[in-house]
């Protein structure tokens, strides 16, 4: 039987610089910085701490109905969904939904909601929580919101698996479709963070970028001054769709997705191993996954943190993956100007290497003005790059030691 491919037909990125796919590569070209003081609470009585926080637009700011029953995370889902749909011109009431799935991953779910109910519990009394505090907080809670919105009645799953779960959507997608499941899915991920509980919890693990002055210029990945990540909220839902199906509505296709790696560090839970074996084995799991070469790599969507132990990580993994191909392949970090969306970052980032294969442009890594020289690869920064972007990998290694890889070409 010939294998189902699978493409790419919308895309809906909802993130601190920019909100729908043509604001946000303008902003990725522009190297346009998301990350700013953060405004919404202070901890430990300073406003210092750098996040990248997203102001809506009246038009995609949620009813005051839809407020009330559901969490940031999920309205910021619902968001990217429509943007995704109708960047894919897609008619779901003109379509068979029994046949249309739904993949939103998350790290962390309502994070608000969990954080006002526990403000309530202890200021208050169990009496004051609301009757739709479980169903605002679950995870799943941004899945089942746009399968309403759109009668989205086949298939539908929440993989949380930390950093990388917005790709483990995109790979969920793939595997609905390509096993007969479903014709189109929307996929994705989607967080909203920036909660006292999640930044303190975050800068006790001493992973996240300290208090700065300079908050547009505190994530640095692959920077000999790195100091940690920006915490950032934010969503992105692609339009997933088989080949066959994508054609007989006539849509545009802007990538296919190739291939997939998956591994699992089984080393620590926050840590990764120093030579980044399980990101290695994902790497080059994708890579026989899609019938690739390291030659053939056009450019890496890396998952660039501005940890120190992740970067070096990362590049020691792709030095090892890609042998000698790993000096001339181009690479970059989307963090660096939208900040760390977790569960909401791998497919924020999938849009970005999407972007790069469709329109032969390399959005650049900003704030790498000084290279850490152990570090060696083609890194982009300062400046975007024009190439010939045949085939694109976008990398996403999340707390505890769960690793994404997904390949990307031309369709």
């Amino acid at each position: 039987m010939k294998p189902t491919r699978v493409l790419v037909t919308g895309l809906g990125p909802v993130t601190s610089i920019g909100i729908g796919a043509q604001a946000f590569h303008r902003a990725q070209l522009a190297g346009t910085s998301g990350t700013r003081h953060l405004t919404r609470f202070t901890i430990g009585g300073t406003e210092c701490y750098a996040a990248g926080e997203i102001d809506l637009p009246p038009e995609h700011e949620a009813s005051r109905r839809l407020a009330l029953g559901t969490d940031r995370c999920a309205q910021l889902a619902l968001v990217a969904a429509k943007l995704a749909v109708a960047d894919a011109r897609l008619q779901p009431a003109a379509l068979d939904r029994s046949r249309m799935g739904v993949v939103i991953g998350t790290g962390i779910g309502g994070a608000q909601t969990w954080q006002d109910s526990a403000t309530a519990m202890t200021q208050a009394s169990p009496a004051r929580l609301s009757s739709k505090t479980v169903t605002k907080a679950m995870c799943n809670s941004a899945t089942a919101l746009v399968a309403i919105e759109y009668g989205c009645m086949g298939p539908t799953s929440t993989p949380v698996v930390a950093c990388a779960a917005g790709a483990e959507a995109i790979v969920a997608a793939c595997q609905m479709i390509c096993s007969g499941e479903a014709d189109v899915v929307l996929a994705g991920g989607a967080e909203a963070p920036l909660v006292p509980m999640v930044l303190a919890g975050f800068a006790g693990t001493r992973a996240l970028a300290p208090p700065t002055d300079t908050p547009h210029a505190a994530s640095r990945p692959f920077s000999a001054d790195r100091v940690g990540f920006v915490l950032a909220e934010g969503a992105a839902i692609l339009v997933i769709e088989a080949a066959d199906h994508a054609a007989r509505r006539g849509a545009h296709a802007l990538a296919e997705i190739a291939g997939y790696g998956r591994t699992t560090d089984a080393f620590h839970v926050t840590a990764p191993a120093s030579d980044g074996d399980g990101a290695r084995r994902a790497v080059e799991a994708a890579l026989r996954n899609a019938g690739l070469t390291p030659d053939d790599i056009s450019y890496i969507n890396a998952h660039g943190t501005a940890t120190v132990l992740n970067d070096e990580a990362e590049v020691r993994a792709l030095q090892r993956a890609l042998g000698t191909a790993a000096k001339r392949v181009p690479v970059s970090s989307t963090k660096s100007q939208t900040g760390h969306a977790l569960g909401a970052s791998a497919a924020i980032e999938a849009v970005a290497a999407v972007q790069s294969v469709s329109t032969g442009t390399i959005p650049p890594t900003i704030n790498l003005t000084t290279p850490d020289p152990t570090l060696s690869m083609d890194f982009v920064s300062s400046a975007p790059r024009r190439a010939d972007v045949a085939a694109a990998l976008s990398n996403s290694f999340g707390f505890g030691g769960h690793n994404v890889v997904l390949a990307f070409t031309r369709p």
